[in-house]
């Protein structure tokens, strides 16, 4: 039976009351944290008396919060190291049922120590709160990765953007910054959760986007209900930040139009996303199994006149009026890399006339090969 200590209790009633507290209001338990001040006390009491060596265990009562500690020792014949060694002999005084490689619990009662005891658990349980409260703003965040947040810029220097998101701060980096917008402090912005990382001290890093494909397919959620509903499906995004974004949409429901429900009467749902990305041009395609047929829409506004399938290479022949191949491949290419990245296509485009060469060139080139056989 283990006897009273004559060591103090760390403000028993006190500490035991705040544990119970900290456990119904945090959920942090009250064995952990026990644990975690034991563990603390064994560290404050090898430091503030010199016991490095020494084997030590701390326990406190859970109901009374009086402190135990006890030097570790080997039992055995011959002692070579007092601090964690004691005879058998000495060792069956503590308790007869000792026998010789039994560890035996000598109680310990330092002078002064009920002060750093309690000044230790005050410390463990704040630190504890802390981590506790690290924890939990990470869980929330984490769960709420891939949602749109908003957020209050606190920082913008042409570099990072720094966002007050209320419990935390999100940081935008440059890469997910979208190049035709301008930051300025304090302004209000939406924002896409794209990483939470537990930081070096623990605290969530909240990593968020205004540029990444992802925020453009969160906004056809929040503002298309039949998409949040699963009426319609987005199929791919294929965006270039700031400047133009394509999005396929499909519905198993014949009866839906996936393309005008997203579009809205008088375009008002497709407005209000396009006023979000700041006058972003948004093209929306209706999804189609037959590649032929997407890749025609994908290529829009570009009229398209046929479309030569090499699925093993997932290549795509693709031609177009004359009047037609600047626009399909865009300014710069855009209109054809999107529409690339949107299918999954490799995409080759070319003009009736540049297409009637190449056959006209491949038709002359068949027709000497024929005559050198000759």
């Amino acid at each position: 039976m283990k006897k009273k200590s004559n060591l103090p209790a760390i403000n028993n009633e006190e500490l035991i009351l705040a544990l119970q507290e900290l456990e119904k209001e945090k959920g942090i338990k009250k064995e952990s944290l026990l644990e975690a001040i034991e563990n603390a006390l064994v560290t404050a009491y090898k430091r503030n008396f010199d016991s490095s060596e020494e084997n030590v265990k701390v326990t406190m009562d859970p109901e009374t919060g009086e402190v135990h500690i006890y030097a570790l020792k080997d039992v055995v014949e011959t002692v070579e190291n007092a601090n964690i060694q004691i005879l058998l002999e000495d060792a069956k005084k503590i308790d007869r049922k000792l026998a010789l490689g039994d560890k035996a619990e000598i109680e310990l009662e330092p002078k002064n120590f009920g002060r750093i005891a309690a000044q230790t658990a005050k410390q463990v349980i704040v630190q504890k709160i802390r981590e506790e409260s690290r924890n939990a703003l990470f869980e929330e965040f984490n769960e709420r990765k891939g949602e749109i947040v908003s957020g209050i810029i606190q920082k913008a220097d042409g570099g990072l953007v720094v966002l007050d998101l209320g419990k935390l701060e999100g940081v935008m980096p440059l890469k997910e910054q979208v190049p035709t917008e301008n930051y300025r402090v304090n302004d209000k912005i939406r924002a896409y959760i794209l990483d939470v990382q537990k930081g070096l001290k623990g605290s969530p890093q909240v990593t968020v986007s205004r540029a990444c494909t992802d925020f453009v397919r969160k906004l056809f959620e929040l503002e298309i209900p039949e998409i949040y509903e699963g009426v319609i499906e987005i199929k791919s995004v294929s965006r270039d930040p700031g400047n133009r974004s394509k999005v396929a949409v499909y519905s198993p429901n014949e009866n839906i139009d996936p393309v005008g429900s997203c579009v809205g009467q008088k375009g008002i749902r497709i407005q209000n996303i396009i006023n979000e990305l700041n006058g972003e041009k948004i093209d929306v395609i209706e999804w189609n199994e037959d590649p032929a047929i997407f890749i025609s829409a994908a290529l829009l506004p570009a009229q398209v006149m046929a479309v030569d399938i090499h699925e093993e290479e997932k290549f795509a022949q693709v031609i177009v009026p004359d009047d037609q191949l600047s626009l399909a491949i865009g300014k710069a290419g855009q209109n054809a890399r999107l529409s690339a990245k949107l299918t999954g296509w490799k995409i080759d485009i070319k003009s009736e006339s540049q297409f009637r060469q190449m056959m006209e060139q491949v038709d002359e080139e068949e027709e000497k090969k024929q005559q050198d056989d000759e």
